[in-house]
């Protein structure tokens, strides 16, 4: 879900024709959570678009981990 909601993010921010949007907002608000922790780990003066990115990324690749983590678990029964 959080893929999701982050890639959505990024597909309202680039659409969005008003800084100031409520569906902006929603988002913003929706995944703020998410991207507090990638935050802390890149450059302060980065974009928002830059932002969402990398909490993509992060949340895709812990995600991926943990498939794999779960299949050699469920293998080496």
């Amino acid at each position: 879900m959080a893929l999701f909601y982050l890639a959505l993010h990024k597909i309202v921010a680039r659409l969005s024709q008003k800084p100031n949007s409520k569906l902006l907002w929603f988002f913003g608000v929706l995944t703020a959570p998410l991207m507090r922790p990638v935050r802390g780990w890149i450059m302060p003066g980065a974009s928002e678009d830059q932002l969402l990115s990398r909490a993509l990324l992060f949340y895709g690749v812990l995600w991926i981990c943990f498939m794999v983590i779960g299949r050699i678990l469920i293998l080496s029964r």
